[in-house]
């Protein structure tokens, strides 16, 4: 009980943070670029309640966690309506890219911290600030839909590869999950870990 209350203290907060700022950081960028559905239905905020899914949220990690012991969830996502982004198969690639970009940001926040701290506590939650937010970005930039990087990708393709691309989004967390449950999802995501931490070390020397 102690261990599981622990983890919680230490993780809760950057985890948040993490799911938070990345969701919100998708609506703010639709608004700039001319969408404000976001914005009109709340979903530009720091409340993590707002970008809790019941079940990408709560019930899919707590199963994963106890099946596999790896973690694996998703965020409410934030409705962007791209017919009312001014430019909308460039903008898509913006806003999609906005999250990531969050959650890197405050990795390097939170590596900043780590390197200026003198608590332990403080750098067992800053420490976990850093992998939560490396954690994200990297699944998010997976091309792969719906994720981000599937996003950015659709962006950037023609339109009928963009549109072939697009037919496979129902099955894209379904990819995901099974290739987290056979492991290949570490192997990938392992060296962009690598490369990731070692951009924040030469950035912040932490």
């Amino acid at each position: 009980m102690d261990n599981i209350i622990y983890v919680l203290a230490v993780n809760a907060i950057p985890l948040l943070l993490a799911i938070t700022l990345h969701e919100a950081a998708h609506g703010y960028a639709a608004r700039i670029f001319g969408d404000r559905t976001a914005e009109m239905l709340g979903r530009i905020s720091l409340n993590p309640i707002r970008h809790i899914d019941p079940i990408g949220t709560l019930l899919v990690p707590a199963l994963t966690l106890a099946m596999g012991g790896f973690f694996f969830g998703w965020a409410k996502p934030v409705p962007v309506n791209f017919r009312n982004l001014r430019n909308p198969k460039t903008d898509m690639i913006w806003v999609s890219a906005a999250g990531p970009l969050a959650n890197f940001l405050m990795a390097i926040g939170w590596a900043v911290a780590l390197k200026l701290s003198d608590s332990g506590a403080i750098d067992a939650i800053a420490a976990a600030g850093v992998s939560w937010n490396v954690g994200l970005m990297v699944l998010n930039l997976l091309p792969i839909l719906p994720l981000d990087g599937g996003r950015i990708v659709a962006g950037m393709l023609p339109g009928p590869l963009a549109y072939k691309f697009s037919r496979l989004e129902p099955y894209g967390l379904f990819i995901v999950l099974g290739l987290a449950i056979v492991g290949v999802l570490g192997m990938i995501m392992a060296p962009l870990f690598k490369i990731v931490y070692q951009t924040l070390a030469a950035l912040v020397g932490f």
